[in-house]
């Protein structure tokens, strides 16, 4: 009989405090606008982000902008390296919290974890994270640890491939996933438009997995991963980008990509679906990362999909906001949790332009 890589528990961690909408707004406009123009421009991205609220470790506590801007940002931009500072303090607890959740839900023992697969594009440090939940969380000193770095929102699915192969070349393999984004740590003064949209939409969180090979019919509430894809759309490498510059790092997106999308993921969707004898009306639920509202309405359309297939994504936009490679766990557990009908695709979109896929069953 086969060995199929299965997803038996799901955790996730969000920061103790948050920061609506509203607020959120106040502090952008004190350090990025000038003008009435551009407070009117922003008032209006910020109203079309998708977003109530947002989590960030930044905040010392959920009263609003004066909060974090007492405790980190100030009259000048933090450094890359105070920056990095605080996310080699902030990021390892959060992680610690969303592994514990997804080993209890698990069932499993921490030594019987053979593998460790992180994911983080938000920070660097050695030691790293990993070690951190080592030993903090007493896993095996002899765990086989794989870190993928700087992948951007799409690097989960990317964890997951991972942890398959792990799976399918050792019938003994229990695998955790992590992934953790301090995205607030990022935020970036003065005013640019492609940075202040991602001021307007990126969030802390984390994300945990534990995948084990198995070869029987998945148990309800485990997921088994039928099949993993990729792509990167052609002559769109500049339209996101995720750089380390002096004062954090820096992304780019382009207005382009919601149509850079929409216009190749459902030819490759068909072709990808049709090798593993599927196609898109076969997938009874979808776990889409929410880039922002313009990327599912995007997705949406193309795809052929009534927007509120999207619910749980456009759900975890709004109560989170983008926390990039940790979101799409959020949703796959969403979905999961509401009873949706499988097999599930997940899929999200990264620096490149690339697309990653996985389907669930």
């Amino acid at each position: 009989m086969s060995v199929s890589a299965t997803i038996v528990g799901i955790g996730t961690a969000l920061p103790s405090h948050r920061i609506d909408r509203a607020d959120a707004e106040v502090f952008t406009q004190g350090f990025c606008c000038e003008t009435d123009e551009q407070r009117r421009t922003l008032s209006a991205l910020f109203r079309r982000s998708g977003i109530s609220s947002r989590r960030s470790v930044l905040l010392a506590s959920s009263e609003g902008d004066l909060a974090l801007r007492q405790n980190f940002y100030g009259e000048t931009s933090p450094t890359t390296a105070e920056r990095m500072t605080a996310y080699e303090e902030h990021a390892w607890p959060l992680a610690v919290s969303a592994a514990t959740s997804a080993i209890d839900e698990g069932a499993i023992g921490p030594d019987c974890l053979t593998h460790l697969v992180t994911v983080s594009c938000s920070g660097f440090s050695a030691p790293g994270f990993d070690q951190k939940l080592i030993r903090t969380m007493n896993l095996p000193l002899g765990i086989a640890r794989t870190h993928l770095g700087f992948m951007g929102c799409h690097a989960m699915l990317n964890g997951l491939r991972v942890a398959r192969a792990f799976a399918g070349s050792d019938p003994s393999a229990c695998i955790l996933l992590v992934a953790v984004e301090l995205c607030s740590l990022h935020y970036q003064y003065g005013w640019h438009p492609e940075r202040v949209v991602a001021n307007a939409l990126f969030s802390d969180g984390a994300a945990a997995m534990v995948v084990r090979p198995s070869t029987e019919v998945p148990r309800p509430g485990h997921s088994r991963i039928l099949a993993d894809g990729s792509m990167l759309i052609p002559e769109c490498a500049e339209a996101m980008s995720w750089r380390i510059a002096d004062h954090g790092f820096t992304m780019t997106l382009s207005p382009e990509v919601p149509d850079r999308i929409a216009e190749h993921v459902r030819p490759w969707l068909v072709n990808w679906l049709g090798r593993h004898g599927r196609s898109i009306e076969s997938i009874g639920s979808w776990a889409v990362h929410p880039g922002g509202p313009r990327i599912l309405s995007a997705f949406a359309e193309a795809v052929g999909l009534d927007r509120d297939k999207l619910d749980a994504s456009s759900a975890i936009l709004a109560e989170c906001g983008n926390m990039s490679s940790p979101t799409i766990a959020f949703i796959i557990r969403r979905l999961r949790d509401a009873g949706a009908p499988r097999p599930c695709l997940a899929i999200g979109f990264g620096p490149g332009l690339a697309i990653e896929a996985v389907l669930l069953d």
